[in-house]
This record gives structure tokens, C-alpha cells and sequence, in this order.
């Protein structure tokens, strides 16, 4: 594993109690940051926290819930000095079906998981950022919010708006020491796969030129890097993981 620099950094990072939130934090406790976990369920956080180890601090958070976020927020800051980092993980699939018969309240729920969850985060971290001209946003996004996966409209059409709210807030941050960036993986195979059909995994990798899917350590390798001091340049930008599917 490359050592990056990120000595005396704190990160956020949502869903970090599981999955690409978990590898990204071990990877970024590995590089020198202290660790604050945000997820929505208090006894996965204490089991990610007990694995990792020192330096990490755990906060149960509703990203759907504004308040719920405000509240992760205050208690962070009473814990750690400052955010450096936020890296927004959380999210969900929704289910595999045709768009006539997406149900209403389950694309509801995927949107606000997704977008408005990221949404409001960015929203109460953003100032912490400003006020100090410095920071270091990355959003998990997905091939699927470029491509568009069929049976997977409201999963799609999220990660899509996620691409975008990435470079508006890049734009209207680019005049600050804050940078945001997103990355866009192809299928990665973690406890997320759980919520898909056999089909649609099947779909997944028959798009994917490699062959095979991605794991969780090669997303954190590249998110790593987007979070620290050095990703300087880089605003408002995607970057692919994706096996070769996504070549544009």
C-alpha cells in the first residue's frame, strides 16, 4: 500500500460503517488521518470502530434527516478540531425494475439516500471548510450516473445528480483552498450487491472489459489520494474505476 500524506487531517465519512466507507477509512487511517465514522445504525458503527482501531470516533446519522445531519456535525467538531475531509459514501440501490413499475416511495427513498443525503452534508461542511480555506470533498458516484443502468432508473438518475451537484460545488468553490471531487466506480463487490437481482450483477460484469469487478481497496486508493493537500488542481472532476467500461 503507497503511504499518502494525510498526518494530522480529520475525515467524515458517511456509510463509513461498511463497504467502500469502511475500506476508504482503513485506508485513510493507514495514511495518517484520525477517522469519523457516520452511519445510520449504532451497532455496525461500534464493530467498524473496533476493527479499525485507534483513531476513529463514531456518530449514528440519518443523512436523510437535515436535523439528524446538523447534529453528526456539532458532535464531530466537538471530537475533532476541524473536517479536512468528507467523503461521501452512504448510499443505497433501490430495487431492479423497469420504470413503470418503479415503485414511488422506494425511488423517494433512493433519491433521498443518495442525493439529498449528500446534499445536506455537503451543505453543513461546506462553511466549516470555508471559514478555514481548506477542505477535501469526494463523492462516491457510480458508472450507472453515466451510463445509465437499465432496471436501475432512480440508482442511475441519483448517481447522475451527484456527478452534477459535484461540479456546480466545485465551480462555486474553486476560488478556495476547497476542492471536490467524485469518483465514479464500476460494480464493486461489497454487502451492497445484496440489494440487486442475480440478473442485474450478471449485467453488471458482462459490461465490464476486465472481466471481474472491482474491490473496495482499489476505490479507496484513488479516493485517498483525492483527499489529500496534494489533489490541488483537481476540482469539479470524475474519475473513472470502472475496468475499462467507461473510457469518455
Amino acid at each position: 500500500m503507497n503511504q499518502l500524506d494525510l498526518a494530522g487531517r480529520h475525515a467524515v465519512i458517511t456509510g463509513g460503517a461498511a463497504g467502500l466507507g469502511f475500506a476508504i477509512a482503513r485506508r485513510l487511517l493507514a495514511s495518517g488521518a484520525s477517522v469519523t465514522l457516520w452511519d445510520l445504525d449504532g451497532q455496525p458503527l461500534v464493530r467498524a470502530a473496533g476493527e479499525l482501531g485507534a483513531g476513529v470516533h463514531t456518530v449514528a446519522v440519518d443523512v436523510c434527516d437535515h436535523a439528524s445531519v446538523v447534529r453528526a456535525v456539532q458532535q464531530t467538531v466537538a471530537h475533532a478540531p476541524a473536517i479536512d475531509v468528507l467523503v461521501n459514501c452512504a448510499g443505497i440501490t433501490g430495487p431492479n425494475v423497469k420504470v413503470w413499475d418503479y415503485p414511488p416511495e422506494q425511488w423517494q427513498q433512493v433519491i433521498q439516500v443518495n442525493l439529498t443525503g449528500l446534499f445536506h452534508c455537503c451543505r453543513e461542511v461546506v462553511p466549516l471548510m470555508r471559514e478555514r480555506n481548506y477542505g477535501r470533498i469526494v463523492n462516491i458516484a457510480s458508472v450507472a450516473g453515466k451510463d445509465g443502468n437499465p432496471n436501475a432508473s432512480a440508482y442511475s438518475a441519483s448517481k447522475a445528480a451527484v456527478i452534477a451537484l459535484t461540479k456546480s460545488l466545485g465551480k462555486e468553490l474553486a476560488d478556495t483552498g476547497v476542492r471536490v471531487n467524485c469518483v465514479t466506480p464500476a460494480a464493486v463487490k461489497t454487502a451492497i450487491f445484496e440489494q440487486m437481482t442475480p440478473g442485474h450483477i450478471a449485467f453488471m460484469l458482462s459490461k465490464i472489459p476486465m472481466g471481474r469487478f472491482g474491490t473496495p481497496e482499489e476505490v479507496a486508493a484513488m479516493v485517498g489520494w483525492l483527499c489529500t493537500e496534494e489533489c490541488s488542481f483537481s476540482t469539479g472532476a470524475v474519475f473513472d474505476l470502472s475496468g475499462g467500461r467507461s473510457t469518455y
